[in-house]
């Protein structure tokens, strides 16, 4: 009986093939008065995170992330009007930059009505927030 159980090949389970997973690193910099920022990203693929940080010139702001699509890897910086800057995004996947922008923001005292992305950068893929095109500010 010992026997027969050896000639028979043994089935091996199929294994899912593992999630490989992506660094994500987002940077945004201002260079200029850039009060009441907001950068939004991605914090993983089906989630968007934003944060509020004082960006002085000359400083980085940088946050990590992990998304298993590196497609899906976008952000938004944002500032208040009537403050101008130089707005300069960065995104690292995999410490390899995948994109990058730079847009100057000119000083305004009144929101521009024909263009309601004013004083947003917009770097890699779409955040896709619903209702309105800027995080809310807290």
């Amino acid at each position: 009986m010992l026997l027969g159980s050896l000639l028979v090949p043994a089935v091996a389970a199929a294994q899912p093939e593992p999630t490989i997973l992506h660094n994500v690193i987002y940077r945004a910099r201002a260079d200029g008065t850039s009060r009441g920022a907001v950068v939004a990203y991605k914090i993983d693929d089906q989630n968007v995170n934003s944060a509020q940080p004082t960006l002085l010139p000359g400083q980085t702001f940088e946050v990590n992330a992990v998304l298993a699509d590196p497609k899906l890897a976008g952000m938004e910086i944002s500032i208040e009007w009537p403050y101008g800057s130089n707005l300069h995004c960065e995104i690292l996947v995999d410490d390899q930059i995948v994109a990058k922008a730079d847009q100057f923001i000119a000083p305004r005292l009144l929101r521009p009505k024909d263009d309601p992305m004013y004083g947003v950068l917009q770097c890699g893929a779409p955040l896709n927030i619903p209702g309105d095109a800027t995080p809310p500010a807290t």
